[in-house]
């Protein structure tokens, strides 16, 4: 692999639902190689409605999550659009859990540091026995809409993603 080869891959840092490898199958239609790391100085947060994760700086936080890794730019405009405008990728430095070596990755950080609706600490466990299915069902529809939108925007599945939508009237 030369060196121009290697720019064109990503190692993104997940720590929530990503962590789950029938959901990055799913995302990325491929089964990428998921390495533990810690990501220091962040916290996993809960989201009030919502069956996903953020994370958000906080100084003495320490997340458990995985990097996955060789992404293609495909793959990773595939995590940007599923993650929507209320996250932002940037660039942060995770330690690797087997060897502790540091290694700088991308991950998706929420963006509104001060949004009401965090709250606790997210739980993998919890969110696997609670809320997998739904949101494998709600990645599937957002795949399929990427495929072909006909029409639709990305808000209409954006509601899939929430804990309890809102029925209508």
């Amino acid at each position: 692999m030369t060196s121009s080869d290697k720019s064109l891959s990503h190692d993104v840092f997940v720590y929530g639902s990503f962590q789950e490898p029938s959901v990055v199958n799913l995302i990325l239609e491929c089964s990428p190689v998921m390495v533990p790391a810690q990501l220091h100085g962040y916290h996993v947060y809960r989201l009030k409605g919502r069956l996903h994760a953020c994370i958000s700086p906080s100084e003495n936080g320490l997340i458990n999550g995985k990097i996955l890794t060789g992404l293609t730019d495909s793959q990773l405009e595939n995590l940007d659009m599923i993650e929507g405008s209320e996250y932002v990728r940037k660039t942060v430095e995770v330690v690797l859990t087997d060897t502790s070596e540091k290694k700088q990755v991308e991950t998706y950080v929420w963006a509104n540091k001060d949004d009401p609706n965090l709250y606790g600490e997210w739980d993998f466990e919890e969110w696997r026995r609670l809320h997998m299915d739904k949101f494998i069902e709600a990645s599937t529809k957002f795949i399929e809409w990427k495929k072909n939108p006909d029409g639709r925007s990305r808000e209409e599945f954006e509601k899939f993603v929430f804990d309890d939508p809102p029925t209508a009237a």
